[in-house]
């Protein structure tokens, strides 16, 4: 079967997912409203929900490595389908965090399959094939927000959350069934002029050797950082329009921009990565997302043209973490444990989401203004910035000899088997 049908295969399961992270700023006011929960406690579920869509990264990665992407995201699809539509009925907080978290779990499943079977079979186009996939990701739900706003504004969140937990888990678990591995041998880099700019490592890491390497923990450190501030606007662009004297209209307006400039963001940003280099990259992007962030507080007050233009920026130079990222560590680390390797550094999500969804909504409930938080966020990308020009001068991570990690580990004839299921 082509490679690039499989590809659109990944990119109909992400497009699923999608509305589980980016819709959800379209019910925080209908459960605040119809429980009288206050927006902390209702964010705190978003903070969950991305907790253990990355945190079970690693296990999610070690499971599709060693046994392939199929029945894992079969799994997944129930487990997204069931856990969003159950929160139509989630009457108690407790109710609603453990649902959304079954969601989240299921998410990374299907992330983390996703993503390895673009950077595993496409070595001559990482950058591209994991800007597609991530893009679906990031712009997919563009196409259900305004039905999905539609709904909750005729119906209910209720019947929102119902409908579309049923469909996506139903299409989810179809996209499964064309997955796989490729086979040891069965694709090759070659000689892609593309990758003249790209440094390659020749070596296969298992996660134990890639945990030993400086490499790692700077990058641990960047994307960490760098998530803060798109994660933040993400969890609550509808609390923040309030806060800025925005229009309805601007906010369906931003609502429907954003993740068009996040997928956007992150097919331009992988193609060009796969030319300049993914340090070069992230050096002009961790910039551009700095001043981004700056012209939020200082322009988006009030205006509705900038606070759509201002919001579309910060996720043009956001969404390709997500791409820069997972290319990085498949070129410096090996594409044998990729799904492993990446899982272990998309963890970072996880304490992004607490940092900008949660501890954002209680440091606004505290402050009385979202600019501080903005701010900091654009200082942090600028350190981001500063130290992916310092990663490009490292020279490419030294294999340690006895390291050797349990979880990670994939022989050939594992691979075999995984790329038969």
């Amino acid at each position: 079967m082509n490679r690039w049908f499989r590809l659109a295969s990944t990119v109909v399961a992400m497009v699923m997912i999608a509305n589980l992270q980016y819709s959800w700023t379209l019910f925080v006011k209908p459960l605040m409203a119809a429980h009288q929960w206050k927006l902390s406690d209702v964010q705190w579920a978003f903070s969950l929900f991305i907790a253990c869509q990355t945190w079970f990264m690693p296990c999610s990665g070690w499971l599709i490595d060693k046994m392939g992407p199929r029945i894992f995201m079969t799994i997944a699809g129930a487990l997204c389908g069931i856990g969003w539509a159950s929160m139509s009925g989630a009457n108690t907080l407790t109710a609603l965090y453990a649902f959304y978290a079954m969601a989240g779990i299921g998410a990374s499943l299907v992330y983390c399959g996703s993503m390895g079977v673009a950077l595993k079979w496409f070595p001559d186009k990482r950058g591209l094939a994991a800007g597609i996939t991530s893009a679906a990701f990031g712009s997919g739900t563009a196409l259900f927000i305004p039905i999905i706003a539609s709904i909750v504004k005729s119906s209910d969140y209720r019947t929102a959350f119902l409908y579309t937990g049923i469909g996506q888990g139903l299409l989810i678990v179809c996209a499964a069934q064309f997955l796989r591995n490729p086979l040891p041998g069965e694709v090759s880099a070659g000689p892609a002029m593309a990758q003249k700019k790209v440094r390659l490592h020749n070596e296969e890491f298992s996660a134990g050797q890639m945990l030993s390497t400086p490499h790692f923990y700077i990058m641990y450190f960047m994307m960490l950082v760098m998530g803060i501030g798109g994660l933040m606007v993400t969890a609550n662009i509808n609390p923040l329009s309030s806060s800025y004297m925005i229009g309805a209209t601007a906010l369906t307006v931003a609502l429907s921009m954003n993740p068009i400039a996040n997928g956007a963001s992150r097919l331009f940003w992988g193609w060009a990565s796969d030319r300049l280099g993914r340090e070069r990259s992230m050096v002009i992007a961790f910039l551009i997302q700095s001043a981004a962030l700056l012209s939020v507080p200082s322009l988006a007050h009030g205006s509705d043209t900038a606070f759509v233009v201002c919001l579309a920026l910060v996720f043009f130079s956001w969404g390709e973490i997500y791409v820069l990222f997972p290319s990085l560590v498949t070129d410096l680390f090996g594409s044998r444990n990729a799904s492993t390797n990446y899982g272990f550094l998309y963890s970072t999500k996880g304490v992004a989401a607490i940092l900008g969804g949660g501890l954002a909504a209680l440091l606004f409930e505290k402050l009385g203004s979202w600019d501080v938080i903005f701010y900091g966020g654009a200082v942090l990308a600028l350190i981001s910035a500063l130290m992916a020009f310092g990663l490009s001068k490292m020279p490419l991570p030294k294999k340690p000899r006895a390291v050797e990690f349990a979880a990670a580990g994939v022989s050939a004839a594992a691979h075999e088997d995984a790329a038969r299921g």
